[in-house]
């Protein structure tokens, strides 16, 4: 079970255009969202606020957006209108896909939302937020980032550690952008701080936007067949 889940049950958004939750139970804690089934292949993607120093990264970031959309996933991400974030939620929405933004009041007061979205939701705390990135996704996708990208992923990483859920988490290596990150989880391996199994088992690093579509796509068939990931 994913932690602090949401009672509320998931309904997407038919019509392009914002929409801003409403709902008083989204910044509320609550034990189970068994009521609440997700569509199938809906993926978060956890990506930099900013563009970084290559633009290949931004380039990527349109082909994995344009990916999604053609192949029907929906893009559950961080809800900002800048970096990276703009960029994918942008590719998503131009191909004709459907894209949930999630952003904190602090800052959507400094008015950084993207106003383009399928949905937005407007919550709380980055607390809040987190938490209803990880109940409405399938999968998680990390892209290249700074702290922020890095505090979300490797938080998820733990849940999958401590069985709060199964579900895939990938790491698009841009150019070899996460190469020195599987570099330190290796170290923290060899020094007896991550077991092996769970090195093998936490993530993947993948080098294609196609192997991210691929790997989502196949929990589809998964989900149809009842052998999906366990997120309860």
């Amino acid at each position: 079970m994913l932690p602090h889940t949401l009672d509320a049950p998931y309904q997407p958004c038919k019509n392009r255009g914002m929409t801003i939750s409403s709902d008083p139970n989204v910044n509320e804690a609550a034990p189970s969202m068994a009521s609440a089934p997700k569509p199938v292949r809906t993926a978060c993607v956890y990506c930099g606020s900013s563009r970084g120093t290559d633009p290949h990264y931004a380039r990527v970031t349109t082909e994995l957006g344009h990916a999604f959309a053609a192949n029907g996933i929906r893009l559950v991400y961080g809800g900002g209108r800048v970096g990276l974030m703009g960029v994918v939620a942008d590719a998503v929405m131009e191909a004709g896909g459907e894209v949930t933004g999630i952003i904190p009041e602090h800052i959507h007061e400094r008015e950084l939302q993207h106003t383009g979205l399928t949905e937005l939701m407007v919550v709380d705390t980055m607390h809040t937020r987190k938490r209803l990135m990880a109940d409405r996704s399938q999968a998680f996708v990390v892209l290249p980032g700074g702290f922020g990208t890095l505090d979300e992923c490797f938080e998820i990483i733990t849940w999958k550690q401590l069985d709060l859920h199964d579900a895939p988490v990938m790491f698009l290596n841009v150019d070899g952008f996460w190469d020195k990150l599987l570099d330190m989880v290796n170290h923290q391996t060899q020094s007896g701080f991550v077991s092996e199994t769970n090195r093998q088992r936490m993530f993947t690093l993948v080098d294609s936007v196609e192997e991210v579509v691929a790997g989502i796509m196949a929990l589809g068939e998964q989900a149809a067949s009842g052998t999906g990931p366990d997120i309860r």
